[in-house]
């Protein structure tokens, strides 16, 4: 499987005034490409310290790691990565849109491409209506969202996300993690670090529990909260009487095993209950269909349509390339016939014979006085006139014969 992130024996220390202390202690980390791995655990368990390693901000104390196949040292290798801090520094005394604009000429982009894409990713997250305010106003929410733009403004191959959702209100918590699916969706990869375990366990595919500077536990979200030795039943509303013959005969069978008491407890019916989040945002969508109005945030649009996979790119210039070709067959003139209809072919002629009489009125003499020495010359035009004269004359008996006809 192809890797974006490689990690072996990865160690970073620090100097303080105490001594050396170590951040990360011999770290070895795969993650493969199209994933979206969780990096969680307390304050100062390494999370952040790995991710400034792995953006170059910090040189290793041992090992080697590489980011998408190079080293991250390099400049290239930096521009494939996206990347939102946990608080983002932003220059207040920009709009959000000068902001992008700015980020996109750091890619070389040209000044029209940077500011169409900071169009679609502020309305993306959320920020059209305040597009062109002073951040300097903005909330500490909307800081969230255009730092969160700012990261996706190259179209990053690998997008490193330092607590992303932090000061959102829970509409926005869930437009980020709806995007983060996408992205992944799409062939990016997204590394995710954050306190919220409820965001890291609907979105991540697999997680890494740091303490210490040291993995502590690393697999899928299957293979670390699965409880192999009890089973969940889930069913519609039954008939009392149903729903006692079931718990008799499974309590029948746990006796075989456990003690009659046990078996008992073992048996737990309930209903089951949406989380919180899920109840408030279809309150939201609620008021929101009934036309209440807000002043805040809005919820932003689809993910914008330059953040696709590779294969996804290949695909649409291949599309592309089609429909010029279709379009260009479309367009071309068709060749002339080589005969015109009859129906046709007298006002073709008759167009002739007009340009023809336009030709014999420019030729007709001036009434200007000659001069002795211009003889020859208006000898020369009068021959002129008569060959004109001799050829509408030609002309006017072909039209004469056709008309007959």
């Amino acid at each position: 499987m192809e890797l974006a992130i490689e990690i072996q024996d990865l160690v970073v220390e620090f100097t303080t005034r105490h001594g050396r202390m170590r951040a990360v202690d011999g770290l070895n980390l795969s993650v493969p490409r199209g994933h979206v791995f969780g990096f969680i655990g307390p304050n100062g368990a390494g999370k952040t310290t790995t991710i400034h390693a792995l953006l170059g901000f910090i040189a290793p104390s041992a090992g080697s790691l590489r980011v998408l196949g190079g080293d991250v040292r390099r400049a290239a290798a930096r521009r494939r990565i996206g990347y939102m801090s946990e608080r983002p520094e932003i220059y207040r005394f920009l709009s959000g849109r000068e902001l992008l604009c700015n980020m996109g000429q750091l890619f070389n982009m040209s000044a029209a491409v940077a500011r169409r894409r900071a169009g679609v990713l502020l309305g993306q997250v959320g920020l059209a209506e305040a597009a062109d305010r002073l951040i300097a106003v903005y909330s500490r929410g909307m800081l969230q969202r255009l730092g969160l733009a700012q990261a996706l403004m190259n179209d990053p191959e690998l997008v490193i996300l330092d607590e992303p959702t932090s000061g959102l209100d829970p509409i926005g918590c869930r437009e980020v993690k709806d995007l983060i699916i996408e992205l992944a969706r799409r062939g990016k990869t997204v590394i995710l670090s954050s306190h919220l375990l409820a965001d890291v366990e609907d979105v991540c595919d697999r997680v890494v529990i740091y303490y210490g500077g040291k993995i502590q536990a690393m697999g899928t979200l299957k293979e670390l909260l699965s409880t192999p030795d009890q089973l969940r039943i889930t069913v519609p509303v039954l008939e009392r009487e149903t729903l006692e013959k079931v718990l008799a005969t499974i309590r029948a069978d746990l006796t075989k095993k456990l003690p009659e008491s046990s078996a008992l407890e073992s048996v737990t019916v309930d209903s089951p209950t949406q989380n919180l989040e899920s109840y408030f945002l279809d309150v939201v969508k609620k008021a929101r269909s009934s036309a209440e109005e807000t002043s805040g945030a809005v919820s932003g649009g689809a993910v914008a349509d330059y953040l696709r996979s590779e294969d996804s790119e290949r695909v649409q210039a291949k599309d592309r390339i089609l429909e010029r070709l279709l379009s260009s067959k479309e367009t071309a003139p068709a060749p002339a016939p080589e005969k015109l209809p009859e129906e046709e072919e007298k006002p073709a002629v008759a167009a002739a014979s007009e340009k023809l009489s336009a030709l014999l009125s420019k030729a007709a003499p001036k009434q200007e006085p000659a001069e002795a020495e211009e003889a020859p010359a208006a000898t020369e035009s009068a021959e002129r006139r008569e060959s004109l004269k001799k050829a509408g004359e030609k002309l006017s008996g072909l039209l004469g014969k056709k008309e007959n006809k």
